[in-house]
């Protein structure tokens, strides 16, 4: 791996993380509003068609034909499906406080996959690192109240999600023979055909297929909500986060997913002019410097001989 390579993957960690981090602004006007289905559903066919056009006008190149098509679907499988639907359903059976916390261990458990299955183990700097920044995201989330719900299910969603988002990492980093973008074409695929089936029997057993049909041709809010969702964080988004997996590893790529809960609450205070608190602002300085020590060492990682089959 060279320093090109490992600074391009780390500036797309950080790009990644930034689009996800500004996503709450668009979903969250919606997400009381439509069901979450109906949200993942246009999310992902936005992203699908994208992607599409993108690879009809070659600039994407997206070349399938004679690749394994078992892993890419299996890494589809895990996020985004077995992914949102974890997060999905875990958010709304436990509390903002609870969810955020579980969520934020992603880093963690990627890091512990990664060497167990990889081979690839954290330098002592990326360990600690990584562990500030969990630790500042947690105090971030909790800064906005402590609440428990105690629901066992919710709390396993939540693991599930955490579990799932963490191996996909893992394959996405073992599929060395395919591009980001064909990872990510396979992803907004998947996505889309799971997704809207789901959402598709949701509304037609509610009577409202119709409605659900034109939302996006009818709403212009909804239109822009889904153009950013779908196109900026499940094209962009995943292009960046699927290479920046391959070039600096798992472990080093969600050492950056503490960015996306500090943005979120930065978004909220400078937009939504919503309170900023002394917990905050050392929450803060924890995940900017957890982050910035777990990518610190520029200690080159072997690429992975382990392939998941």
């Amino acid at each position: 791996m060279t320093k090109r390579s490992s600074a391009i993957g780390v500036l797309c960690a950080i790009g990644a993380q930034v689009l996800y981090g500004f996503s709450f602004l668009f979903s969250k006007q919606w997400s009381g509003r439509v069901s979450g289905f109906t949200l993942l559903s246009w999310r992902f066919l936005f992203a699908f068609v994208a992607m599409s056009l993108l690879a009809l006008l070659r600039l994407l190149p997206i070349r399938l034909r004679g690749k394994k098509l078992l892993p890419l679907l299996l890494l589809a499988f895990f996020h985004p499906i077995l992914y949102f639907l974890g997060e999905f359903f875990g958010v709304k059976l436990t509390t903002a406080s609870e969810s955020g916390t579980i969520i934020s261990i992603i880093p963690i458990v990627t890091v512990l996959l990664s060497a167990w299955l990889l081979k690839e183990p954290p330098t002592k700097k990326q360990a600690l690192g990584i562990g500030l920044s969990v630790c500042g995201v947690v105090a971030l989330v909790l800064a906005r109240g402590v609440t428990a719900s105690f629901h066992i299910l919710g709390y396993a969603l939540l693991l599930g999600a955490v579990t799932a988002y963490s191996l996909f990492s893992i394959v996405s980093r073992s599929l060395t023979d395919t591009t980001p973008a064909e990872k990510t074409y396979i992803m907004s695929a998947v996505g889309a055909l799971g997704f809207t089936l789901c959402a598709v029997v949701e509304h037609l057993r509610a009577g409202t297929f119709a409605a659900f049909a034109v939302l996006p041709f009818t709403n212009l809010d909804f239109l822009l909500c889904q153009l950013y969702l779908g196109v900026g964080c499940s094209v962009a988004g995943f292009i960046m986060s699927n290479y920046a997996i391959s070039s600096i590893g798992p472990g080093r790529t969600t050492s950056f997913a503490g960015l996306t809960t500090l943005i979120t609450v930065l978004a909220g205070v400078l937009l939504l002019s919503e309170p900023f608190s002394l917990l905050q602002g050392a929450a803060t300085a924890l995940v900017i410097g957890g982050v910035y020590l777990a990518n610190a060492s520029r200690k080159n990682v072997q690429t992975a001989n382990c392939k998941l089959q």
